[in-house]
This record gives structure tokens, C-alpha cells and sequence, in this order.
């Protein structure tokens, strides 16, 4: 995995010095719980991608192109994709006028790794 600006997901993503991880820290347990399933998913997805704290959420990038992020909001968490309307999925809805699109859950029970994965193939 390419480091981008000092930050990494790694292995556990569990560092005290890494600001995803962190990020994660601060939610609250369900949060919590959701955005590490999630960052474990986007990681062995797309190895290859660098990640940071982007705009105060956690943002997967290729080729320094934003790919895939989520933030957690009061009612869970938001995995935004920045060109998912192109994914043509039913569960993904569009977000602004840019061709973003995202899932929202509301329980880690909601997060499905296989359609998760398929999303990020």
C-alpha cells in the first residue's frame, strides 16, 4: 500500500500514529465497529491505494484520484464512492451533480462484505 502524506491503514490499522485509525477511535462503538469493517474491506481491496484524512474523513486514493471514503455521521456511517453512479447498483445512491454515490449504515449488521466488495472490485 502506498503511503500518502505520512498516513497509512497498514496491516491492523491500530498505530497510535495513524489518523484513519484515530479517526476510527473517536466514534462511537457502533461507529467504531462500522468504519473498521469498512477500512479492512477498502484495504484488501485496493491494495494499492494510499489513504489519509481527507476533509476530516478517511479517503482511499489511485493515482492521487479520490476513489472511495466514508464518514460517520449521529446515525452510522456513509461509504461514498466519487464515481458510483457509474457502479449502476441499486443500493447506491447519488450524491451532488458529480457522479458521486453512496451506501449508508445504519449497523455493522447491514454492511454485506461480498456486495461491499463488489462495489470496490
Amino acid at each position: 500500500m502506498r503511503i500518502s502524506r505520512g498516513s497509512k491503514t497498514g496491516s491492523n490499522g491500530l498505530r497510535g500514529d495513524n489518523p484513519i485509525a484515530a479517526y476510527s477511535a473517536a466514534q462511537s462503538l457502533a461507529n467504531r465497529t462500522m468504519c473498521d469493517v469498512l477500512r479492512k474491506l477498502i484495504d484488501a481491496a485496493i491494495p494499492n491505494a494510499s489513504s489519509r484524512v481527507w476533509h476530516g474523513s478517511p479517503v482511499w486514493f489511485v493515482d492521487d484520484n479520490p476513489v472511495v471514503g466514508y464518514n460517520a455521521t449521529a446515525k452510522g456511517v456513509n461509504m461514498l464512492f466519487w464515481n458510483g453512479q457509474a457502479f449502476d447498483e441499486a443500493d447506491l445512491q447519488p450524491v451532488g451533480k458529480y457522479g458521486a454515490a453512496q451506501a449508508v449504515f445504519g449497523r455493522a449488521d447491514d454492511i454485506k462484505s461480498a456486495v461491499v466488495r463488489r462495489w470496490l472490485n
